[in-house]
Formats: C-alpha cells, sequence, structure tokens
C-alpha cells in the first residue's frame, strides 16, 4: 500500500477546522505530541491501548452493578421469562437457521468476516488504518469479555434449556453480543465516511446494528446466555466503540490540522482513506 490516507474523506472548502473542535484541546494536544514523538499510527495504537483503562475499569463497574442487580432481582427477573419465551418459540428448523447464525459471530465466523471486511477496505483505500483500528477493536472487546468473565463466573442457563452444541465457559458478559457491536460498529463506522448517499449511510448504520441486535437475541434464543448477559454486553460494546471512533476523530483532525499548517488542502480528487 503505496498511500497513507487515514483521514476522513475530503471535505467541502471552507476554513480548516481546528485540532481541538471535535474534541477535548487537551486530548487533541497530547495526541499531538504523540503524533510528533511516534507517527500517526503509532499514536492511535497508543491512544486505543490507553483507552482500555476506562473500558476494562467500566467493565469492572458494570460486573459490580450487575452484581447488586441480580442480588435483588432487579433487571434478572427478565432472564427465565425471556428464556421461556424462547423455549417456546423452537423448532428444529429455526434451532438450526439461529445456529448458523450465531456461528458467524464466534470464535471462527467473526474473525472471517472481520478479516473479509478489513481486507477489502484496506485494499481499496490503500490504508492501514482499517487493518489498525479493527485489530485495536476486537483486542479490546476480547479483553473486556474475559476480564468479565473471570470475575463473575456466571453460570449459564441449563443444558436442558439450551440448543447444542453446548458452551462451557462463563456466561457474563455475552462475547458474541460485545464483538457483534465492535466489529460490525467500527466497519459500519469506517464505510459511512466513504458513503456519499444519506441512504446509504443510514442502511449500513441500520445493517450494522441489527445484526449486532439479532446476534444477542439468538444467545438468548438458544439458551447459551441470561438476558442481562447480553444486555451488559451491548452497553460495554457501545462504550468501547465509542473509544475507538474517538481515537481515530482524533487521528483525522492532527492530520487536517497538518495539512493546514503546510498550507495544503483536500483536493477533490484525493482518495477516501
Amino acid at each position: 500500500m503505496t498511500r497513507d490516507s487515514s483521514a476522513l474523506p475530503p471535505q467541502r472548502s471552507g476554513p480548516p477546522s481546528r485540532p481541538g473542535s471535535r474534541v477535548p484541546g487537551w486530548f487533541a494536544a497530547a495526541f499531538a505530541w504523540l503524533v510528533q514523538r511516534t507517527s500517526p499510527h503509532a499514536a492511535l495504537l497508543i491512544t486505543l491501548a490507553a483507552g482500555l483503562v476506562p473500558a476494562v475499569l467500566l467493565t469492572l463497574g458494570s460486573a459490580e452493578v450487575y452484581e447488586s442487580v441480580t442480588e435483588s432481582e432487579g433487571v434478572a427477573r427478565l432472564d427465565q421469562p425471556l428464556l421461556d419465551a424462547a423455549l417456546a418459540l423452537r423448532s428444529p428448523d429455526l434451532d438450526t437457521a439461529v445456529t448458523a447464525f450465531t456461528n458467524l459471530g464466534g470464535s471462527i465466523g467473526m474473525p472471517i468476516l472481520a478479516a473479509a471486511a478489513v481486507a477489502a477496505m484496506a485494499v481499496k483505500w490503500r490504508s492501514w488504518t482499517p487493518v489498525l483500528l479493527v485489530a485495536a477493536a476486537a483486542a479490546g472487546s476480547l479483553l473486556m469479555t474475559v476480564a468479565g468473565k473471570e470475575l463473575i463466573g456466571r453460570a449459564r442457563p441449563p443444558l436442558t434449556e439450551a440448543v447444542p452444541p453446548f458452551e462451557h465457559s462463563a456466561s457474563f458478559p455475552s462475547g458474541h453480543s460485545l464483538n457483534a457491536v465492535v466489529i460490525s460498529g467500527v466497519v459500519a463506522y469506517l464505510l459511512v465516511l466513504h458513503l456519499k448517499s444519506r441512504g446509504a449511510k443510514v442502511l449500513t448504520v441500520l445493517a450494522a446494528a441489527g445484526f449486532a441486535a439479532a446476534m444477542g437475541l439468538s444467545r438468548v434464543y438458544l439458551g447459551h446466555h441470561w438476558f442481562t448477559d447480553v444486555l451488559v454486553a451491548w452497553t460495554l460494546g457501545l462504550a468501547w466503540l465509542a473509544v475507538v471512533i474517538t481515537a481515530h476523530r482524533l487521528l483525522h483532525s492532527r492530520r487536517a490540522a497538518g495539512r493546514a499548517a503546510a498550507g495544503g488542502s483536500a483536493g477533490p480528487g484525493q482518495p477516501p482513506p
């Protein structure tokens, strides 16, 4: 890849935006300091690594809240009724279809989907940014999943109420659900940056949201997770996704400031990131 184009697509003519116009000034200044001493992509990875700290703390905090809620039978009151509703919906054909779909979010299906999407974007845009962004997002998602499972160690629904093949790791949070939010969210974010049609952007976001929602619900339907496992995974995934997008926006702001300082501007023929 000979052209590095990690910035967002060219913007309309007008006064260049200041580096801190979309993020706090001190945050943008710290990112600029990192870029000067390393490189744009290294600064992006360092920022994401730093962002893992609050993400993991959020996971630990969610676990504490989760324990308090379940002890008082709060949100957990939804768990058994929703599993009972799933049992009433099951049929051999539907079980097979949902199992095939949920496998897309597993340890084999999700990496294949993510790698295919990343490879297509990286080659088309001639940029390493999609590779770095999705890889870092996936690593953070995995860390949050492992931390939550180790801390809580919640048992999954009884095997008598689950659809095989059975899973035996801890139930909280749902890794399938968390990964689906993060990976589909990052891919949708990158695609939206390059789409010109408002309708196409909306459809892309809806497709990503629908995929993540369906993945979480499939885990409940199959009896592989309680609903609260999925609910917390969705919230954690959205929080980590916000960190990843913010880091990329910092990279864009820094590069836009660099072009402005050099007296250049993004021309209409410049390719997207």
